[in-house]
């Protein structure tokens, strides 16, 4: 049976580095709070173990963080580290009560997402000057980014095979490794395939990624960024782009169009919903046909 501190959380670490496979950088932010969490406990209470920590202490560390000038979302952040690392602990019998189990989130509101109208996306893929390879290149990476609604670190490491031209999917590796299979578009297909065929090739490429740079070598997530701003600014966009735009703006239009929430979920890679919900609150006048189409009530 694990006793000390120092035991429980290296237990945790190798939970989450090997069973739940995250990334390093998740790893030490999770540590990282945790231990802001422990160090708190070893000054107020020094001789109390995990297992008799209660809701009050917890309560009083989130205080403060409050009156060290810590945002809500950063408490809510170390709030979340801490319930998993309980979570674990309880799971594995490690403890008898989880004293996070009550404890509410602190309210952080949440900054809606700049979304791109289609019109607006139609303009960027036509900004790519066709005349050379790179800018084939970069019209059918854009058009991957918003037909799959994929993150960029997907996008620079996906690989030819992970490709299926004749069955029109993607398979796309994300957070945590874990895989997932997303159906393409004619067009983007079409595209993607004249790609393939007519454009990758004259890189000269050893490797098989299926974007690479001029030496042949794997984009940078900032090459694809500046790509993106320099789109944008070319087609007289003004708001705030970046790459991640083009994924809320896959979400935000998929469910404009009636799309299922845990479709779009499933696609995204989100592991809650709760997530994917951010994109619900896009098109008002949408859900508002949709009461008075549908609701009983509404029906006269």
């Amino acid at each position: 049976m694990l006793t000390t501190d120092k035991a429980l959380l290296r237990a945790y670490e190798e939970h989450i580095r090997l069973e739940l496979a995250l990334s390093e950088n998740s790893i030490k932010a999770y540590l990282h709070d945790i231990k802001l969490f422990m160090d708190f406990k070893t000054l107020n209470q020094p001789d109390m173990s995990l297992d008799l920590i209660d809701q009050n202490l917890i309560t009083q560390f989130l205080k403060e963080l409050t009156e060290l000038g810590f945002t809500a979302a950063s408490q809510a952040r170390i709030l979340s580290g801490i319930r998993s690392f309980y979570r674990f602990l309880e799971e594995e019998d490690l403890i008898h009560s989880n004293p996070t189990r009550l404890i509410e989130m602190p309210q952080t509101g949440r900054k809606l997402p700049d979304v791109l109208s289609y019109d607006e996306i139609t303009k960027m893929m036509n900004i790519a000057d066709l005349s050379n390879v790179n800018g084939h290149r970069n019209k059918c990476m854009i058009e991957l980014l918003y037909a799959c609604g994929l993150r960029v670190s997907e996008l620079i490491s996906m690989r030819i095979t992970q490709v299926y031209e004749n069955d029109g999917f993607v398979r796309v590796i994300g957070k945590g490794k874990k895989e997932r299979l997303i159906p393409v578009g004619k067009t983007t297909l079409k595209n993607l395939k004249t790609y393939l065929a007519e454009v990758r090739g004259t890189y000269n490429s050893k490797s098989d990624f299926l974007f690479v740079n001029r030496f042949g070598g794997q984009l940078s997530r900032q090459s694809v960024h500046k790509l993106v701003k320099e789109f944008a600014e070319t087609a007289g966009i003004r708001k705030n782009i970046s790459p991640h735009t083009f994924r809320h703006s896959f979400a935000t239009h998929l469910l404009e169009g009636g799309a299922d929430l845990r479709a779009v979920q499933q696609m995204l890679g989100h592991s809650s919903i709760s997530t994917t919900e951010i994109y619900t609150h896009i098109d008002r006048e949408y859900l508002r046909e949709t009461i008075l189409s549908y609701h009983p009530r509404s029906k006269t």
